[in-house]
Protein backbone atom coordinates (compact mmCIF):
# COMPACT_ATOMS: atom_id res chain seq x y z
CA UNK A 1 0.00 0.00 0.00
CA UNK A 2 1.46 3.61 -0.97
CA UNK A 3 2.47 5.54 1.77
CA UNK A 4 -0.11 8.64 1.63
CA UNK A 5 1.52 12.36 2.99
CA UNK A 6 3.05 13.19 5.89
CA UNK A 7 3.85 16.02 8.28
CA UNK A 8 5.99 16.55 11.00
CA UNK A 9 5.01 15.75 14.59
CA UNK A 10 4.86 18.75 17.05
CA UNK A 11 5.52 18.54 21.20
CA UNK A 12 2.79 16.62 23.05
CA UNK A 13 1.30 17.69 26.14
CA UNK A 14 3.55 15.67 28.26
CA UNK A 15 0.80 15.14 31.48
CA UNK A 16 -2.92 14.64 31.73
CA UNK A 17 -5.53 16.98 33.88
CA UNK A 18 -7.48 15.21 36.66
CA UNK A 19 -30.51 -21.47 14.37
CA UNK A 20 -27.19 -23.18 12.35
CA UNK A 21 -24.30 -21.50 12.55
CA UNK A 22 -21.68 -20.38 9.91
CA UNK A 23 -18.31 -21.78 10.81
CA UNK A 24 -15.51 -18.90 10.56
CA UNK A 25 -14.00 -19.69 7.46
CA UNK A 26 -17.31 -19.01 6.27
CA UNK A 27 -17.77 -15.82 7.47
CA UNK A 28 -14.69 -14.79 6.43
CA UNK A 29 -15.60 -15.75 2.72
CA UNK A 30 -18.53 -13.82 3.25
CA UNK A 31 -17.24 -10.62 4.44
CA UNK A 32 -14.34 -10.77 1.48
CA UNK A 33 -17.26 -11.06 -1.38
CA UNK A 34 -19.05 -8.21 0.51
CA UNK A 35 -15.56 -6.29 -0.16
CA UNK A 36 -15.39 -7.32 -3.75
CA UNK A 37 -18.87 -6.94 -4.81
CA UNK A 38 -19.14 -3.60 -6.47
CA UNK A 39 -22.08 -3.29 -8.49
CA UNK A 40 -24.10 -6.17 -7.87
CA UNK A 41 -27.76 -5.54 -6.84
CA UNK A 42 -30.61 -7.72 -5.04
CA UNK A 43 -33.32 -5.89 -7.62
CA UNK A 44 -32.27 -2.21 -9.59
CA UNK A 45 -33.24 -0.20 -6.42
CA UNK A 46 -31.31 -1.79 -3.46
CA UNK A 47 -27.25 -2.55 -3.23
CA UNK A 48 -26.45 -5.97 -1.98
CA UNK A 49 -25.74 -6.09 1.64
CA UNK A 50 -24.35 -9.91 3.09
CA UNK A 51 -28.27 -11.68 3.41
CA UNK A 52 -28.80 -15.02 5.13
CA UNK A 53 -31.59 -17.29 5.38
CA UNK A 54 -33.57 -16.51 8.48
CA UNK A 55 -32.97 -19.76 9.74
CA UNK A 56 -29.25 -19.04 9.21
CA UNK A 57 -27.04 -16.80 12.09
CA UNK A 58 -23.84 -15.45 10.85
CA UNK A 59 -21.30 -16.25 14.60
CA UNK A 60 -18.17 -13.60 15.17
CA UNK A 61 -17.53 -15.53 18.71
CA UNK A 62 -14.87 -17.15 17.67
CA UNK A 63 -13.25 -14.31 15.45
CA UNK A 64 -9.68 -12.60 16.50
CA UNK A 65 -10.20 -9.72 18.77
CA UNK A 66 -7.42 -7.58 17.61
CA UNK A 67 -4.89 -6.96 20.21
CA UNK A 68 -3.60 -3.84 21.90
CA UNK A 69 -0.91 -4.02 19.77
CA UNK A 70 -2.53 -3.45 17.09
CA UNK A 71 -3.64 0.17 17.36
CA UNK A 72 -0.30 1.31 18.98
CA UNK A 73 0.96 3.14 15.57
CA UNK A 74 0.92 6.33 13.79
CA UNK A 75 -2.92 6.89 13.11
CA UNK A 76 -1.70 7.47 9.45
CA UNK A 77 -1.18 3.70 9.20
CA UNK A 78 -3.74 2.71 11.90
CA UNK A 79 -6.42 4.31 9.35
CA UNK A 80 -5.99 1.74 6.45
CA UNK A 81 -5.51 -1.35 8.64
CA UNK A 82 -9.16 -0.97 10.21
CA UNK A 83 -10.67 -0.93 6.98
CA UNK A 84 -12.32 -4.81 6.45
CA UNK A 85 -12.27 -5.10 10.28
CA UNK A 86 -15.48 -5.65 12.18
CA UNK A 87 -17.43 -3.34 15.35
CA UNK A 88 -19.28 -6.05 16.90
CA UNK A 89 -21.69 -5.30 20.11
CA UNK A 90 -24.53 -7.55 21.21
CA UNK A 91 -26.29 -9.12 17.78
CA UNK A 92 -24.84 -5.72 15.49
CA UNK A 93 -22.40 -6.63 13.38
CA UNK A 94 -20.51 -3.52 11.05
CA UNK A 95 -17.60 -4.37 8.84
CA UNK A 96 -15.44 -0.85 8.02
CA UNK A 97 -15.82 0.66 5.08
CA UNK A 98 -14.54 4.40 5.40
CA UNK A 99 -12.38 6.07 8.43
CA UNK A 100 -10.39 9.56 8.90
CA UNK A 101 -6.79 9.74 10.45
CA UNK A 102 -6.51 12.44 13.29
CA UNK A 103 -2.63 13.09 14.20
CA UNK A 104 -0.84 14.38 16.78
CA UNK A 105 0.36 17.20 15.37
CA UNK A 106 -3.04 18.32 13.21
CA UNK A 107 -5.04 21.13 13.35
CA UNK A 108 -8.51 19.20 12.92
CA UNK A 109 -7.90 16.81 15.43
CA UNK A 110 -9.53 16.90 18.97
CA UNK A 111 -6.03 16.73 20.79
CA UNK A 112 -5.25 21.00 19.82
CA UNK A 113 -7.09 21.51 22.55
CA UNK A 114 -5.03 19.74 25.32
CA UNK A 115 -6.33 17.52 27.91
CA UNK A 116 -9.67 18.30 29.11
CA UNK A 117 -12.82 15.95 30.28
CA UNK A 118 -13.75 15.33 27.19
CA UNK A 119 -10.72 14.87 25.21
CA UNK A 120 -8.84 13.09 27.75
CA UNK A 121 -9.84 9.38 26.27
CA UNK A 122 -7.97 10.63 22.75
CA UNK A 123 -4.65 10.81 24.68
CA UNK A 124 -5.02 7.12 26.29
CA UNK A 125 -3.44 4.12 24.81
CA UNK A 126 -4.26 2.69 21.70
CA UNK A 127 -7.13 0.53 20.98
CA UNK A 128 -9.65 2.64 22.97
CA UNK A 129 -12.57 4.24 22.10
CA UNK A 130 -13.39 8.05 21.99
CA UNK A 131 -16.75 8.73 21.59
CA UNK A 132 -17.97 12.27 21.60
CA UNK A 133 -20.99 14.00 20.24
CA UNK A 134 -21.19 16.16 17.47
CA UNK A 135 -23.17 19.86 17.45
CA UNK A 136 -24.92 17.90 20.19
CA UNK A 137 -26.57 15.08 18.49
CA UNK A 138 -24.33 12.71 16.60
CA UNK A 139 -22.51 10.06 18.48
CA UNK A 140 -18.78 10.07 16.89
CA UNK A 141 -16.98 7.14 17.08
CA UNK A 142 -13.45 7.02 17.20
CA UNK A 143 -10.79 4.32 17.24
CA UNK A 144 -7.67 5.58 19.78
CA UNK A 145 -4.15 5.54 18.21
CA UNK A 146 -0.46 5.36 18.78
CA UNK A 147 1.17 5.37 22.24
CA UNK A 148 -0.10 6.94 25.60
CA UNK A 149 0.09 11.06 25.52
CA UNK A 150 0.21 11.73 21.56
CA UNK A 151 -3.79 12.49 21.36
CA UNK A 152 -4.46 10.65 17.78
CA UNK A 153 -7.64 8.59 16.90
CA UNK A 154 -9.22 7.38 13.74
CA UNK A 155 -12.76 8.36 12.88
CA UNK A 156 -15.37 5.52 11.54
CA UNK A 157 -17.03 6.98 8.94
CA UNK A 158 -18.99 4.21 7.41
CA UNK A 159 -19.95 1.23 7.58
CA UNK A 160 -21.64 -2.42 6.19
CA UNK A 161 -24.16 -4.15 7.95
CA UNK A 162 -23.16 -7.80 8.06
CA UNK A 163 -25.32 -8.88 11.09
CA UNK A 164 -28.36 -7.73 13.34
CA UNK A 165 -29.88 -5.57 10.93
CA UNK A 166 -33.45 -5.80 12.70
CA UNK A 167 -31.87 -3.59 15.58
CA UNK A 168 -29.53 -1.37 13.21
CA UNK A 169 -33.16 -0.46 11.75
CA UNK A 170 -34.53 0.09 14.77
CA UNK A 171 -31.72 2.05 16.38
CA UNK A 172 -31.05 3.90 13.39
CA UNK A 173 -35.18 4.31 13.12
CA UNK A 174 -34.92 3.55 9.15
CA UNK A 175 -36.68 0.86 7.63
CA UNK A 176 -34.03 0.20 4.70
CA UNK A 177 -31.31 -1.80 3.89
CA UNK A 178 -29.80 1.09 1.05
CA UNK A 179 -26.11 2.75 2.11
CA UNK A 180 -28.17 5.69 3.66
CA UNK A 181 -28.35 4.04 7.00
CA UNK A 182 -24.73 3.60 7.63
CA UNK A 183 -22.49 5.76 5.38
CA UNK A 184 -22.25 8.65 7.79
CA UNK A 185 -20.08 8.60 11.25
CA UNK A 186 -23.19 9.56 13.61
CA UNK A 187 -25.07 6.90 11.98
CA UNK A 188 -22.56 4.61 13.19
CA UNK A 189 -22.99 5.20 16.64
CA UNK A 190 -26.62 5.24 16.29
CA UNK A 191 -26.83 2.02 14.86
CA UNK A 192 -23.98 0.72 17.79
CA UNK A 193 -26.43 1.88 20.28
CA UNK A 194 -23.52 3.98 22.15
CA UNK A 195 -23.33 7.24 23.97
CA UNK A 196 -20.19 9.48 25.19
CA UNK A 197 -20.14 6.52 28.28
CA UNK A 198 -18.43 4.28 26.06
CA UNK A 199 -15.37 6.66 25.61
CA UNK A 200 -12.36 4.89 26.92
CA UNK A 201 -14.51 1.55 26.07
CA UNK A 202 -11.18 -1.08 25.43
CA UNK A 203 -12.23 -1.91 22.20
CA UNK A 204 -9.46 -5.36 22.36
CA UNK A 205 -11.05 -6.98 25.35
CA UNK A 206 -14.03 -9.08 25.19
CA UNK A 207 -17.71 -7.60 25.81
CA UNK A 208 -19.34 -4.59 25.19
CA UNK A 209 -17.96 -3.16 21.75
CA UNK A 210 -15.15 -5.36 20.07
CA UNK A 211 -13.10 -4.62 17.25
CA UNK A 212 -12.65 -7.89 15.20
CA UNK A 213 -9.95 -8.66 12.41
CA UNK A 214 -11.16 -9.12 9.24
CA UNK A 215 -10.18 -9.30 5.46
CA UNK A 216 -8.01 -7.11 4.11
CA UNK A 217 -9.69 -5.24 0.87
CA UNK A 218 -7.82 -5.76 -2.52
CA UNK A 219 -8.29 -1.77 -3.43
CA UNK A 220 -8.28 1.33 -1.27
CA UNK A 221 -8.97 4.67 -2.19
CA UNK A 222 -7.89 8.34 -0.62
CA UNK A 223 -8.67 12.17 -0.50
CA UNK A 224 -9.17 14.91 1.91
CA UNK A 225 -11.04 14.42 4.87
CA UNK A 226 -14.92 15.58 5.78
CA UNK A 227 -16.02 18.71 7.37
CA UNK A 228 -12.62 20.38 8.27
CA UNK A 229 -12.63 23.82 7.17
CA UNK A 230 -11.46 25.27 10.17
CA UNK A 231 -7.98 23.59 9.68
CA UNK A 232 -4.45 24.58 8.21
CA UNK A 233 -4.55 24.74 4.56
CA UNK A 234 -2.59 21.64 4.75
CA UNK A 235 -4.57 19.40 6.95
CA UNK A 236 -7.29 20.58 4.78
CA UNK A 237 -6.21 19.16 1.53
CA UNK A 238 -3.92 16.37 3.87
CA UNK A 239 -5.07 12.77 2.01
CA UNK A 240 -6.06 11.23 5.19
CA UNK A 241 -9.23 9.75 4.45
CA UNK A 242 -9.74 5.83 3.44
CA UNK A 243 -12.19 3.75 1.70
CA UNK A 244 -12.55 0.65 0.54
CA UNK A 245 -12.78 0.80 -3.34
CA UNK A 246 -15.76 -0.70 -5.32
CA UNK A 247 -18.46 -0.49 -2.29
CA UNK A 248 -21.47 1.74 -2.22
CA UNK A 249 -21.57 2.03 1.63
CA UNK A 250 -19.15 5.26 1.90
CA UNK A 251 -20.25 8.65 3.04
CA UNK A 252 -20.36 11.75 0.85
CA UNK A 253 -18.56 13.42 -0.77
CA UNK A 254 -17.26 10.47 -2.55
CA UNK A 255 -15.46 12.36 -6.06
CA UNK A 256 -13.22 13.54 -3.69
CA UNK A 257 -11.32 10.39 -2.93
CA UNK A 258 -9.25 8.79 -5.69
CA UNK A 259 -6.17 5.76 -5.94
CA UNK A 260 -3.60 6.12 -3.70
Amino acid sequence: MKRTQRFKRVSKPKKPIPDSELDEDSAANLSTRLLKSKSTRINPKRPEILSLPTSTSLTFDHMTILPREFFQIDALDLAPRLLGKFLKRDNVVLQITEVEAYRPNDSACHGRFGITARTAPVFGPGGHAYVYLCYGLHTMLNVVADKEGNGAAVLIRSCAPISGMDTIQERRGKKTEKPDLLNGPGKIGQALGISTEWSNHPLHSPGGLELLDGPEPEKILVGPRVGIDYALPEHVSAPWRFAIAGTAWISAPKNTLRPP
